[in-house]
């Protein structure tokens, strides 16, 4: 496995964002497909999201796609985090994740929101890495907040 791996924004097709979701399907706590019809989300996320991407060769291994769209409050979304299991332990969700924030900074963003599921312990980790806090839970997902300064 060769560890060149490059990373970008808002390079990968529907198709690629669908393959890269598939593959980590059952990663998701619960699983993605079980909340969303796969194809249609791989579509809305490159219609409507900013995908930070990390790529191995042709195969994206890395993704963070996040909403920047709504201007009054300057709060963007992440909505999806996902790493292939191979590239688990890397630190390529971190690296994407400061992408992601360096970006909502360049473009006058106020907080970034998430949600992760309450027993996804790793995520919630890297996400207190990076200065999100816990700003509600319904027992099952916990929403988690960073304020941009």
């Amino acid at each position: 496995m060769s560890a060149t791996i490059k990373e970008s924004i808002g390079t990968a097709s529907t198709a690629q964002l669908l393959e890269h979701l598939r593959e980590c399907d059952t990663a998701f706590i619960p699983h993605l497909s079980t909340r969303v019809d796969l194809e249609a989300y791989s579509q809305k996320l490159n219609a409507q999201s900013v995908t930070f991407e990390a790529w191995q060769e042709k195969e994206l291994i890395g993704l963070i796609a996040a909403y920047f769209n709504d201007p009054e409050t300057k709060t963007g979304y992440i909505t999806s985090v996902s790493v292939t299991s191979q590239w688990l332990g890397k630190g390529i969700a971190a690296r994407l994740l400061e992408r992601c924030i360096a970006y909502a900074k360049e473009k006058g963003f106020a907080a970034i929101n998430l949600e992760v599921a309450t027993s996804n312990r790793p995520a919630i980790g890297l996400y207190a890495k990076y200065g999100f806090a816990k700003a509600g839970s319904n027992g099952e997902m916990d929403k988690m907040l960073l304020l941009i300064s």
